[in-house]
């Protein structure tokens, strides 16, 4: 059975090939109508597109570039792998590609971008946890290739971005711990050039002045951002002779450590001391006790960067494409009351001395 060719598809549509072509790439100025209609017939007869002598004909690669960030430590990391669901999801319209780039170390990362504008295999990238002053940025501004940022630097115009705003998640973090009794709340954060990170720490900060809590560097910690960067912060916060009731944690995989450093100390999670993550990745449900955090939906944020860069590619203004998000407070097992805790706290420390 020989394919079906776009010019067949049009003459059975009786429509141009032109405004048959744009309509199978979901262009905007095709009305959603006529896309369905499109879509309906290439399904019924069995069409599908030649992505080769399309790309050939237009000179543009059909996919678009994700860089991991170093920071990350694998694929697997839930922030990464819910962020790319969304990101394959958005290219999978177009039957674009996506291209995952993982460099060794942050100081390849520029390098690794500048192959990849040289190299013509991709039209777009996609950055995440941007520092405070990125120059990944700085360099795809300049060259005028599209790209789109996930967070922000601390100079956000010029570029296209899509961001949840820490600062204010952590802020309501605070008055939620506040409302709930207690006063004794520490932060576990990331280190701060890292310009999320930055955000996070004033928002915490915020939120204790506007309830009228003084800071206590004590019970600032900046840890890895890794369930084990987050436990061993845990623990060295917990080990205060006046320990927190209350932590805070940057990410949600940080979190998850810091339950297991409460639970080692026979203590109850959520009863004892509660634990707020943010992300709100799908392992939080899982964590014991499910996890309580500021939610950013990854897929649903992966989609929305997919979208928005293509429409960039495909001559958008960058800022025209500047979208700020409000987290949401996803509330599970890990948070609660105060509880007063001196006779386990006693107990604790008898079993460190032996």
């Amino acid at each position: 059975m020989s394919r079906v060719t776009l010019k067949e598809l049009a003459q059975h549509l009786g429509l141009a090939e032109g405004t048959v072509s744009r309509a199978m790439n979901n262009y905007s100025d095709i009305s959603p109508k006529t896309r369905e209609k499109v879509q309906k017939a290439a399904d019924a007869l069995g069409y599908r597109p030649n992505h080769t002598a399309r790309r050939l004909a237009t000179g543009r690669a059909e996919a678009v570039a994700y860089l991991m960030p170093t920071s990350s430590s694998a694929i697997s990391n839930p922030f990464v792998s819910q962020l790319l669901e969304g990101l394959g999801d958005a290219l999978s319209k177009r039957a674009w590609d996506l291209l995952v780039v993982q460099p060794q170390s942050a100081e390849d990362e520029l390098d690794a971008l500048r192959k990849l504008v040289a190299s013509g295999k991709v039209s777009g990238v996609v950055l995440s946890r941007p520092t405070k002053v990125d120059a990944r940025i700085d360099y795809l501004k300049k060259t005028g290739f599209p790209f789109i940022v996930h967070g922000r630097a601390r100079d956000s115009a010029g570029y296209a971005w899509y961001d949840i705003d820490g600062r204010q998640a952590m802020m309501d973090a605070v008055d939620h711990l506040v409302a709930l009794g207690h006063s004794k709340i520490a932060f576990i954060g990331a280190p701060t050039y890292q310009n999320f990170a930055n955000d996070r720490l004033d928002g915490y900060r915020a939120g204790l002045a506007a309830n009228g809590l003084v800071e206590d560097a004590n019970y600032i910690s900046i840890a890895e951002l890794t369930d084990e960067g987050g436990e061993r912060a845990a623990f060295d916060l917990l080990s205060e002779p006046e320990h927190p009731t209350a932590l805070i944690c940057v990410t949600d995989v940080q979190a998850i450590g810091a339950l297991a450093a409460i639970r080692a100390r026979g203590w109850v999670p959520g009863e004892d001391v509660s634990v707020i993550g943010y992300d709100g990745v799908w392992m939080g449900r899982h964590a014991n006790p499910p996890l309580t955090s500021m939610a950013q939906p990854q897929a649903h944020s992966g989609r929305q960067l997919g979208d928005m860069l293509l429409s960039i590619i495909d001559g958008g203004n960058p800022e025209d494409f500047q979208v700020l998000r409000k987290a949401e407070l996803i509330r599970r097992k890990s948070d609660g009351p105060p509880k007063l805790a001196s006779q386990k706290t006693r107990q604790a420390t008898s079993r460190e001395v032996l």
